[in-house]
């Protein structure tokens, strides 16, 4: 039996033996969903998890409040002076508002902490390697609502890692999904208030503003690119029907499949904003209060390995459909480090963010295949850890993702 395949082996014994720790761990998260930057509980416990061993060194509010650091090794291998390599694994643990862990963010962190577990399982049996090899485990917050891993990043989080793996629950399993880039805008309409039947000409209607507003965007998109995408809400809409509206909030998440489309997408909604404003005589503030997400750049080589060793598995991997319109703030990682953001299967056909998709989260069903998929991931990295040609293509995918990017 070669390298490769007696460790491999040792990441499916592992976490076949940890099966109900890790079950355990994803539950009660899952019981007790918090939102963006206030998963204090999720972190605690991931913290706790991780630590319960005492063979990693890790660091609690890691940079940000809810954010962790966890790193095992190097074990030594390859020659002397040679660089290390420090594999990333990344949790997510951040639920929806109302709906809970509707996107299944209990089973992304169940998949990192189990899938890092399995590697260092499979480092503990080897003793010649060819780099010395570093785990690092990430817990990454606020995906939901102002995207961490970009807080992260900016805060240096990713400097010394090579590689990063991560995989998302869905309707079916996939090794790789184009997402879409996103970018959040907030627009606040000022006007003046009077009262609604007495003296209406005294006021300025910001309401009249947000509605023609939300009607331009409507109107633009038909002049839109197929694959763009802008949809909002009416944050406020003012407080009494006979008072005219003095104040007004529309919020709009705007989306491109390539990050260098957002600014065009943006100025034509930024125009609409503008023009609601002219047309009522009220003023306007536009704002982006959180991170653009990019898209995620692919990675062939570990998408490739990722499918063979899920397949070793039992994953199936059926025709992918041609768009999937969400976006994450791995995106961001992907333009840094080379990595992989697979998507898996948990038992059901629900649709995330949805009632059903939070309780499938949370059943013992979905454990076969988060399980799987954790296994999967961390066999991933064994092949690009063993096999030094491998890695260089990994890093030549993500060089030419990159400038492709760049051209496109």
């Amino acid at each position: 039996m070669d390298q490769r395949q007696r460790m491999k082996e040792a990441v499916q014994r592992c976490l076949d033996s940890r099966r109900a720790e890790l079950h355990a761990l994803s539950r009660d998260i899952w019981s007790r969903p918090e939102l963006a930057e206030n998963e204090t509980h999720a972190h605690d416990r991931l913290v706790g998890f991780l630590s319960e061993d005492g063979t990693w060194t890790v660091q609690s509010h890691y940079k940000l409040q809810t954010a962790f650091r966890a790193s095992w090794g190097p074990v030594c291998g390859g020659v002397e002076g040679e660089p290390g390599l420090n594999v990333g694994f990344l949790c997510e643990y951040d639920a929806l508002p109302d709906i809970g862990h509707a996107c299944g963010h209990n089973l992304i962190a169940e998949v990192g902490a189990g899938a890092a577990l399995g590697l260092k399982a499979a480092l503990e049996t080897e003793t010649e390697l060819p780099v010395p090899v570093k785990i690092t485990v990430l817990g990454t917050p606020a995906e939901e609502a102002v995207g961490g891993k970009i807080d992260l990043l900016e805060a240096g989080a990713f400097a010394d890692i090579d590689l990063v793996f991560m995989a998302h629950p869905s309707q079916q399993d996939a090794s790789f999904q184009a997402t879409v880039a996103l970018d959040e805008v907030s627009v606040k309409y000022h006007g003046k208030a009077s009262h609604a039947s007495a003296y209406p000409w005294e006021g300025v209607n910001a309401l009249d503003a947000a509605v023609l507003a939300y009607n331009n965007i409507s109107v633009l998109r038909q002049q839109l690119k197929p694959e763009w995408r802008i949809h909002g809400i009416i944050k406020h809409g003012g407080v009494k029907p006979n008072i005219i509206p003095a104040y007004t909030e529309l919020q709009f998440y705007i989306r491109t499949p390539l990050v260098k489309d957002l600014c065009d997408l943006k100025a034509k909604a930024e125009a609409c904003f503008r023009a609601a404003a002219v047309a009522t005589g009220c003023q306007v503030e536009i704002e982006y209060p959180a991170h653009a997400y990019y898209n995620i750049l692919p990675n062939a080589t570990l998408a490739n390995l990722y499918e063979n060793n899920g397949k070793a598995l039992g994953i199936q991997f059926p025709e992918q459909p041609e768009k999937f319109s969400g976006s994450t703030d791995f995106g961001n990682v992907s333009f840094i480090v080379p990595g992989i953001h697979p998507f898996f299967y948990i038992g059901t056909d629900a649709f995330n963010h949805t009632e059903e998709y939070t309780e499938a989260a949370g059943a013992e069903k979905a454990q076969l295949f988060t399980l799987r998929t954790a296994k999967a991931l961390a066999m991933t990295a064994v092949d690009v850890l063993c096999c030094p040609a491998l890695l260089r293509q990994v890093r030549e995918d993500f060089k030419q993702a990159t400038l492709k990017q760049e051209k496109t």
